[in-house]
């Protein structure tokens, strides 16, 4: 995955964060939505799980799977 990087003011770092803490999203990924016009929130749906019955998150068909790294990159903006 490419990086790209640029400067900010520490008034719009704030803002920036903020922002993408109300949408519960990494900076990362909030920018990346803005950046690419694709702002809406990934398709997520309910199911019983088939082991302990509980109701849990789990995404819609034809969405991505939760990996790994995918979970990195949610959290490597976490403060």
């Amino acid at each position: 995955m490419t990086t790209i990087s640029f400067k900010v003011s520490e008034e719009e770092a704030r803002r920036i964060r903020k922002r993408a803490r109300q949408q519960r999203l990494s900076v990362s990924e909030y920018l990346r939505r803005r950046a690419t016009g694709s702002e809406e929130a990934a398709p997520v749906g309910k199911i019983r799980c088939d082991i302990t019955g509980a109701e849990i998150f789990a995404p819609l068909s034809g969405a991505s799977a939760l990996t790994t790294e995918t979970v990195r990159q949610m959290l490597a903006e976490f403060p």
